[in-house]
């Protein structure tokens, strides 16, 4: 089978969503389907490179190349999944959330621009029309199959995968510190771990790598200096693949803190390398796969209560390893597995 996976890509930036859509096309191959990745680049503002953008996905044709027939489409990301095919199948990243559920909040942006209203109207009206083309759609979390159906009145499935590297995780050791792989940001909350470290009672030490923006990055660097936690936090920057296994493989425990997360990669990171997650309780799709007790803690998006909840794992490595172990079975039960990802876009085609 042709496989065509749609997407757009912001230029010169690389993410979850690109990992993703590599790794689906690895799939697909290694099944023995012929598939490719067909990106639109994305601009998000102003409102004319954005409605142009709207308009390139619904104008791409992909119903066949150089004579031979595409069979199947995947449509990944806003607005690629406005094409027309007739074996369409949506797997949702997320849709262009300034305009759903990060309106009016910090995190968004448009509901700030004078025309911001009709832009929204114009997105929601367009994703509940072209998403209805698709003969089936799925999404990668019930977190953005919930926001589909309030938003858009759309049903659709939860379809997990596994994280890019995730055969390569392993667990070595229990060593007294917290780790927070993620792109430097303030949706991703890194702060308030850093804030957290101020009442750690247990002597856990703060671990906090990625890249990404400057003034959050700078903004963590006042932090530690301000409330003198240079021997509590390491601001560790960006890392290697290498060195970011290493971290999962020894810490006591991962830390998750991003607002309402589509899916949260370093949950399951965490998970294959055998050691629990404390999350938040506002933080979306971890709450997934995070069950209170069971396999990792749940808190409240305070410094405090994340401080108290980290020293119960500080205090106890028994206890992290069997939280930790209870989070490798997870991963089975929640069937993250890309045969059941390619079966499951194949049948619904």
């Amino acid at each position: 089978m042709k496989v065509a996976i749609a997407t757009v890509q912001v230029p010169f930036i690389r993410g979850g969503a690109e990992a993703l859509a590599s790794s689906l096309q690895h799939a697909f191959e290694s099944r023995g389907h012929a598939a490719d990745i067909v990106s639109i680049p994305f601009k998000w503002y102003p409102t004319e490179t954005l409605t142009d953008c709207m308009l390139a996905g619904r104008m791409m044709d992909l119903t066949e190349v150089n004579g031979e027939k595409i069979q199947l489409v995947v449509a990944l990301k806003f607005p690629a999944y406005y094409l027309k095919h007739e074996h369409k199948v949506v797997w949702l990243l997320h849709q262009h959330r300034q305009a759903y559920d990060l309106w009016q909040t910090p995190f968004g942006d448009i509901h700030t621009w004078p025309d911001g209203d009709k832009l929204r109207d114009l997105i929601v009206r367009h994703d509940t029309r072209y998403l209805s083309e698709a003969s089936r759609i799925y999404t990668i979390s019930q977190n953005v199959t919930a926001r589909l159906r309030h938003y858009n009145q759309l049903d659709s499935a939860p379809l997990y995968h596994p994280p890019l590297g995730h055969a390569d995780l392993y667990c070595e050791s229990f060593e007294n510190f917290v780790f927070y792989p993620s792109r430097i940001d303030s949706m991703k909350r890194q702060r308030l771990l850093v804030e957290a470290a101020r009442y750690i009672q247990s002597g856990m030490h703060v671990i906090v790598a990625g890249g990404g923006g400057d003034a959050e990055a700078a903004h963590l660097q006042r932090l530690v200096h301000e409330y003198g936690l240079e021997n509590r936090v390491t601001l560790a920057g960006f890392i290697s693949e290498d060195e970011k296994r290493s971290y999962y493989a020894r810490c006591r425990c991962v830390f998750f803190g991003a607002y309402d997360e589509d899916y949260g990669y370093v949950t399951l990171e965490a998970f294959y390398a055998r050691k629990p997650v404390v999350a938040l309780n506002d933080t979306g799709g971890a709450l997934e796969f995070v069950e209170h007790g069971n396999n990792g803690y749940i808190c409240e998006p305070d410094a405090r209560s994340l401080a108290a909840t980290l020293d119960q794992l500080g205090e106890s490595p028994a206890l992290a390893e069997q939280l930790g172990n209870a989070a490798h079975a997870t991963l089975d039960k929640k069937l993250i597995d890309w045969d059941h990802v390619v079966t499951s876009l194949i049948q619904s085609s």
